[in-house]
C-alpha cells in the first residue's frame, strides 16, 4: 500500500481520526508514542470473537472453545513470525511491555543472577526497564551500572556501554527512545554484551511500531514488545525469548492452564509457553493482535517509517524557529522515531498542552516515565508530538502553527 497516495483510504481505516471533539474542533492526534489508534479490521476481529465463538481456550472440546484456541495459538504463530522468531524460540503472552519486563526480570533473572552480578541499564531506559531491577537488585544483592547519554547529541556513550558489559551478566536496553526518538545501535550492543559473556532484553515498545524488527538478525537473547502501540488493542503484549533460554526459566504464577497435574504436596508444570501463562488468557486482545499484523502486512514499512519521519522532522525544524523553544533529539539522520520532544523557556509545558488540546491537538506531556532521562537533560519535564504513519503533512503543519500562536500570544 503506497502511504503518499493511499492516505486517504489508509486513515479512512481508523473511525477514530474523524473525531470532532467535544468543543468542536476537529482531533488531530500526535499521542502515538503512548499507544496507536486501531484500524476497523482490528476492531471488528475482536467483536467477531465475542460475538460468534467467545469462549476459553484448551480447556473443553465443543466447537467455540476449539474456534477460540485455534484463533489464540494463530495468534502466537503471528507474533513469532512477524517479529523474526527463530526456530526453537518462544512467544510468552504478557499484558505489555512492563509485564514483560518483570517476567524476565523474575522468571529469568532472579532465577540466573546470583549476588554481586551486575546488570547494566542506560539513563535513556523507561521506567519500566529500570524499577524491575532496582527491585531485584535490592532482594538479590546486585550491581547496576549506567551508561550514560550524551545530552548534547542524545546518543549513548558506546564506550562507556563497552566499560560497563565488561563482566556484567546482563543488560537491559532501550531499542528507541520515547522521549528522544534515538534509535540505539542495538545490533552493534548485542554484539559487545555477547562478547563479554552477558544476556540481553531490549525494550522494542517504541521501535515495534517504526520498524520491521527482526529478532533471528537483532540476535538479542529477550524482545519486551507490545500490541497496543502498533495499530493492535491494548492489554496484551510478549516476552520473545531466544532458543535455549526457556529451560532457564521458572514461572512466576501459579493457577489454571500452567500445570499438567496438582497434587496436594506439589504440582507439575507445562513445558511450553502456557507455562508461564497462568489463568483464563488475553484472548480477544491475543486475536486483535493477530490481526492488527495481518494489516500492517499490507503497508511498507519503510515508506510508512519515512513518511512518519518526514513529518517528525517537518514539525522538529519549525518548532525551532520559534523563540523560546528547544527540541530535544537530533532529528537530522533516519535513527529516530516519529517523536519531537520540546520545551519553552518560560511556558510551562502542561499549559502548552492544554492549550494545544482546546485547538484538537493531542499531545503528551510530563517526565514520560523516564525520570533519570529528565534529569540527565536539566528539565523536569517536556512536551511530546509523536507522529505515525496516518498523520499528515497538514497535521504537523497544523500543530507547528498552533505552537506558534501559543508563543506569540502568551509571552
Amino acid at each position: 500500500m503506497n502511504l503518499i497516495s493511499d492516505m486517504s483510504e489508509v486513515r479512512s481505516q481508523f473511525p477514530i481520526l474523524e473525531r470532532i471533539l467535544p468543543n468542536g474542533k476537529k482531533l488531530i492526534y500526535l499521542d502515538n508514542a503512548a499507544t496507536s489508534q486501531k484500524p476497523y479490521f482490528v476492531i471488528n476481529a475482536m467483536n467477531e470473537y465475542y460475538s460468534k465463538y467467545n469462549s476459553n481456550v484448551h480447556r473443553a472440546v465443543h466447537a467455540l472453545a476449539g474456534e477460540a484456541t485455534e484463533a489464540f495459538e494463530l495468534a502466537r504463530k503471528s507474533v513469532a513470525n512477524w517479529f523474526g522468531l527463530p526456530s526453537g524460540g518462544m512467544v510468552l503472552f504478557t499484558s505489555g511491555t512492563t509485564d514483560a519486563l518483570n517476567l524476565c526480570a523474575l522468571g529469568w533473572a532472579k532465577v540466573n543472577l546470583s549476588s554481586g552480578d551486575a546488570i547494566v541499564l542506560t539513563e535513556m531506559e523507561h521506567h519500566s526497564n529500570i524499577v524491575p531491577w532496582q527491585m531485584l537488585a535490592k532482594e538479590k544483592n546486585l550491581e547496576l551500572r549506567w551508561v550514560d547519554v550524551d545530552s548534547e547529541t542524545y546518543q549513548l556513550d558506546l564506550d562507556d556501554f563497552k566499560s560497563k558489559i565488561n563482566g556484567a551478566k546482563l543488560a537491559c536496553i532501550i531499542h528507541t527512545s520515547n522521549v528522544l526518538g534515538t534509535r540505539n545501535p542495538v545490533e552493534k550492543l548485542v554484539e559487545m554484551a555477547h562478547d563479554s559473556g552477558a544476556k540481553i532484553i531490549l525494550d522494542c515498545a517504541q521501535a515495534a511500531a517504526h520498524e520491521k524488527l527482526d529478532m533471528s538478525k537483532i540476535n538479542a537473547d529477550f524482545l519486551a514488545v507490545t500490541s497496543h502501540k502498533m495499530c493492535g488493542p491494548t492489554g496484551i503484549g510478549a516476552l520473545l525469548i531466544s532458543p535455549g533460554i526457556f529451560e532457564q526459566m521458572e514461572p512466576i504464577q501459579g493457577g489454571g492452564d500452567m500445570i499438567t497435574e496438582v497434587f496436594k504436596e506439589y504440582s507439575n508444570f507445562q513445558e511450553n509457553e502456557h507455562k508461564f501463562e497462568a489463568g483464563t488468557p488475553r484472548i480477544a486482545e491475543a486475536i486483535g493482535w493477530s490481526a492488527a499484523i495481518n494489516w500492517m502486512q499490507k503497508l511498507d514499512m519503510n515508506a510508512a517509517h519515512q513518511h512518519t519521519l518526514m513529518l517528525a522532522k517537518n514539525a522538529a525544524e519549525g518548532l525551532k524557529k520559534i523563540p523560546g523553544i528547544k527540541v530535544y533529539g537530533d532529528h537530522s539522520n533516519d535513527d529516530v522515531s516519529g517523536v519531537v520532544s520540546f520545551l519553552h523557556e518560560s511556558l510551562h509545558a502542561e499549559d502548552i498542552a492544554h492549550m494545544l488540546d482546546s485547538m484538537g491537538i493531542a499531545v503528551r506531556t510530563g517526565h514520560h516515565c523516564a525520570q533519570p532521562l529528565m534529569r540527565r537533560l536539566g528539565v523536569t519535564s517536556t512536551n511530546r508530538a509523536s507522529f505515525y504513519f496516518y498523520n499528515t503533512i497538514e497535521e504537523s503543519n497544523a500543530f507547528v502553527d498552533a505552537v506558534k500562536s501559543i508563543v506569540e500570544r502568551f509571552t
